[in-house]
């Protein structure tokens, strides 16, 4: 298991534990994470699982996609640690991962 923490938009941060292969969007539908939707089931086709990545855990994941960048486009209230949660896979160097989520993904 993998510790992710996610921040939510009032500031209420939810531990998760998140399996190595799994996306982070599939964490945190797995522990009922309701600001992320995603409304595609992480086909990277809808933008609604946007989260911000804490800048001392970008440099950790792997780049962004062409295919992710060109989403984001989508995503509301975009800032330069955004990343679509349905294209982030869980490993063992995310252990203690800490992201917030929008308000709104609309």
């Amino acid at each position: 298991m993998v510790n992710i923490n996610f921040i939510s938009s009032k500031g209420v941060l939810t531990k998760a534990d998140g399996l190595v292969g799994e996306t982070i969007m599939e964490c945190a539908q797995k522990n009922d994470i309701y600001e992320i939707e995603a409304e595609c089931g992480g086909g990277c086709t809808c933008a609604t699982c946007h989260v911000y990545i804490q800048k001392e855990w970008i440099e950790k994941l792997e780049k962004p996609t062409e295919m992710e960048e060109d989403m984001l486009d989508f995503a509301t209230n975009v800032r330069e640690n955004s990343r679509l949660s349905c294209q982030i896979k869980i490993d063992d160097k995310l252990d203690g991962l800490v992201l917030e989520t929008p308000e709104s993904q609309f």
